[in-house]
C-alpha cells in the first residue's frame, strides 16, 4: 500500500479535510515505512538481502530475482551431480569401451543442458 493509497481511503472515509492533510501524509509515510521494514524483517530472517528498494513492491521484485538466481545454482549443481554419477558407472570397472563412450556421452548431454 502506497502513502497516495492510504491517503485516498482517508479522504474518501471522510478522514480528512486540507487542514489535516500534512498529518495524515505524515501518518501514510509512517505506515508505509513500517510495512516495508516488517518485509525486509522478514527476508533478513530467511537470509536474503533486501537490496535498496523504497517500497515492498522494490523488496518483493529484489526477493524474486535472488530466489531465481538460487533456484539456476541448484539446477546447475543437481545437472553436475547426475553427470557425476554417469561417469561413476565406468570408473573402476573394466567396461567396453562402448559402455565407458555411453556414460561419456551421457554425462556429457547432462553437462551440455547447462549451456543452452
Amino acid at each position: 500500500m502506497t502513502q497516495d493509497d492510504i491517503l485516498r481511503m482517508a479522504r474518501e472515509a471522510g478522514l480528512t479535510t486540507m487542514a489535516h492533510d500534512s498529518r495524515i501524509a505524515r501518518f501514510a509515510t509512517l505506515l508505509a515505512a513500517a510495512q516495508r521494514e516488517k518485509v525486509a524483517h522478514w527476508m533478513r530472517s530467511l537470509g536474503y538481502a533486501t537490496g535498496h528498494g523504497d517500497s515492498i513492491k522494490d523488496l518483493l521484485d529484489h526477493l524474486g530475482t535472488q530466489i531465481a538466481e538460487g533456484l539456476e545454482v541448484e539446477v546447475l549443481m543437481e545437472r553436475e551431480a547426475c553427470a557425476k554419477v554417469c561417469e561413476a558407472e565406468y570408473e573402476g570397472y573394466d567396461w567396453a569401451d562402448r559402455e565407458k563412450d555411453g556414460a561419456e556421452a551421457c554425462a556429457a548431454a547432462i553437462r551440455a543442458r547447462s549451456k543452452t
